[in-house]
């Protein structure tokens, strides 16, 4: 394979002199920008920052790979930067590495495959000392074109490093897909076979999954290592194997330890041992608060796709009624206008909740955690503590069941008993009953209250309350104060007013608006995988669905969720003044041909919908303002003045001037 396909001439810098690693990364994207590799210099460096965040670029023998993935890089390549004096500071695994020789990559957001294999080899080759030493002695860029052109040391991704103690498993994975999980696989390679194994790793990739770990490696194997920054699929695989589970930059900057480790867990190993996986006490673990984020998350996606089928079969069947005055048709039941909007309503009221308590659980006790999840989510329909309810059966669940299977984990025999029987009967009898009896009722409680709250509200101004509703909307974007919201609005518009679920139809739309908004006019203050969800939000807007934002307020919950409540409340509090009402509930963007109440059909369709677009412009601004505040960590006016001027001079210096002519 020849790796110099993958750069040219006129990215090989030789004797080059810089002070930090900034510097380098602007110089390398002006030339990819001139050579026509990436679209936009600003958005590349941007991802090549984040992914330095995450873990070091830098590795040992005064060599780094730093890189960036983004969508404005044209095609895969790399650049190479030789220095006259080491970096002043560079992070690197090895702490004693001082930088003289980078080699920085750009990398496509929808990977070109053939050029991937020309970066992922160029990263396996690299850990060689050697071949890395070479570049720093190279004295011209012809020198190094020869270098990379050079394919005697090419491995191939399916073959064995060979030796006859044993085979030595792995799987490998960082979050770029390129450099870390080629390097780390080839060091546990070297190690293995340095100590007379074979050894086999499956690279999970930028390329997908790369020599694959068959069911005869696995029956072969003495144990695994899991490498990884990201989650690693199919891992049930290995539940007979000892297993260490580490970052990806454990085997890059001590292979010896790792296998120590591995070899270590196979001494007094039982198969089937859910416990039988080793972490160092380097890799950070993961916390409660981590374990709730990453339950309620996966609970939610889940859930999303029920809530755009069910709201969705609903409005169908809505209008249909209305527009072909089907309505006797609909309410004779059995009909099927009748069965098609009760379809809707099952998938809302009736699925929505027993899934998202499963998944919840099943976040944290894998299937085991399906069944008791399920029967906690039907318990607190049951008891009426709704979504909070459900929330708190899934943790309940989820938390019961692994403990479960850390403390009732028979072997031989038993194993499928207690799998299949007593987990799903006991946990679900425990999780059921500390619902319905004990922890329910008092959630129940506090969902109502904050219902009867709301309704106190409902004789004061009417701007006030849409001012409140749109705050309860937005304040955590579906969960139990939304949800109350949602039920005060329900029960209002049972007793004829229909003001209330008018404005929250409305304020729904507002943080995916702004979301999308933000990411589209200042994608570069985003990162990828925020950027991938945002473009995305203003299709749930439409659908009035709320949970796609829950990713950005996790992950920074004061600036977003105070971005979408400002805006919230101007929607709320304008659509409940305007006397405008709303009768059908889950339309959608559909709501606004179907409104009630106003001036008329067309002025409070637009009175409707502008409110919500007011609100979403507020909340992009406020979006775009406090994120620059994040990165960069100025002041608001010094964040005011960079955002005007990028905007209406393009440049910083150029406003100075303007001030001080002035």
């Amino acid at each position: 394979m020849n790796l110099a396909n993958a750069t040219n001439q006129n990215l090989i810098f030789l004797n080059q002199t810089f002070n930090t690693k900034e510097q380098v990364f602007e110089f390398v994207a002006e030339k990819f920008v001139k050579e026509g590799i990436i679209g936009d210099k600003e958005s590349y460096l941007s991802a090549v920052f984040d992914r330095e965040k995450e873990t070091p670029t830098g590795f040992e023998n005064g060599m780094a790979i730093p890189h960036g993935k983004s969508e404005v890089v044209h095609k895969a390549a790399f650049a190479v930067v030789q220095l006259n004096s080491p970096l002043e500071k560079y992070e690197s695994l090895d702490p004693n590495n001082q930088v003289e020789l980078l080699f920085l990559l750009a990398i496509p957001e929808h990977e070109d495959r053939g050029h991937l294999d020309l970066l992922a080899q160029l990263a396996t080759r690299l850990s060689d000392k050697n071949y890395t030493e070479k570049f720093k002695n190279a004295k011209s860029v012809s020198q190094v074109l020869n270098l990379l052109s050079d394919n005697k040391d090419e491995h191939n991704d399916e073959e064995q490093i060979t030796g006859d103690k044993g085979l030595i498993l792995g799987i490998t994975a960082c979050a770029a897909g390129i450099a870390h999980t080629y390097m780390a696989a080839e060091e546990i390679s070297k190690e293995a076979s340095s100590r007379g194994y074979k050894a086999k790793i499956e690279k999970q990739g930028a390329k997908g999954i790369e020599g694959r770990i068959t069911k005869q490696d696995i029956e072969k194997a003495v144990g695994i290592i899991f490498a990884h920054d990201v989650a690693l699929k199919e891992t049930n695989r290995f539940v007979d194997l000892p297993q260490v589970d580490v970052n990806v930059a454990e085997p890059i900057k001590n292979a010896s330890k790792v296998l120590d480790t591995l070899f270590e867990r196979t001494k007094n190993f039982v198969p089937n041992n859910q416990k039988d996986t080793e972490t160092f006490d380097e890799e950070p673990s993961k916390g409660v608060w981590s374990e709730i984020k990453n339950s309620v998350m996966t609970g939610i996606s889940y859930i999303i796709p029920l809530i755009i089928a069910g709201g969705m079969i609903s409005t169908v069947a809505v209008l249909i009624t209305q527009v072909f005055g089907l309505q006797e048709i609909a309410d004779q039941e059995g009909s099927w206008l009748y069965l098609l909007n009760g379809l809707g309503g099952d998938l809302l009221n009736t699925m929505m909740l027993p899934v998202l308590s499963g998944y919840m659980a099943y976040s944290l006790a894998d299937k085991p955690g399906l069944a008791p999840g399920f029967a906690g989510g039907l318990a607190a329909i049951t008891i009426d503590s709704g979504f909070l309810g459900a929330m708190l059966s899934g943790l309940l669940a989820g938390f019961v069941m692994k403990w479960m299977r850390e403390n009732i984990n028979p072997k031989g025999v038993f194993s499928s008993f207690v799998t299949f029987w007593v987990y799903p009967v006991i946990g679900s009898l425990v999780v059921g009953c500390i619902m319905l009896f004990l922890l329910g009722r008092p959630v129940a409680a506090i969902n109502n209250g904050l219902i009867s709250w709301l309704d106190t509200l409902q004789g004061t101004n009417a701007l006030i309350m849409g001012a409140v509703l749109g705050m309860m909307v937005s304040f955590d974007l579906g969960g139990p104060v939304n949800k109350a919201a949602y039920a005060f609005c329900i029960g209002a518009m049972s007793n004829g007013n229909f003001a209330p679920y008018c404005a929250f139809a409305s304020v729904k739309m507002v943080s995916a608006f702004s979301l999308s908004a933000a990411c589209f006019l200042q994608k570069e203050l985003f990162t990828e995988q925020e950027r991938e969800i945002g473009t995305q939000t203003w299709i749930l807007g439409l659908a009035g669905i709320t949970e796609g934002a829950i990713p950005f307020a996790m992950g920074d919950p004061i600036r977003v969720i105070g971005s979408f409540i400002a805006g919230s409340l101007v929607t709320g509090a304008v659509v409940m003044s305007s006397g405008i009402g709303l009768s059908v509930p889950g339309a959608g963007i559909f709501s606004m041909f179907l409104l009630e109440g106003g001036s008329n059909g067309l002025m409070n369709a637009v009175i409707w919908l502008g409110a919500a677009l007011i609100g979403a412009i507020l909340s992009t601004i406020l979006l775009i303002i406090t994120r620059r505040q994040k990165l960069h960590k100025h002041g608001f006016t010094s964040i005011f003045w960079t955002h005007f001027s990028r905007v209406f001079f393009r440049n910083e210096s150029t406003l100075e001037n303007v001030i001080i002519s002035a």
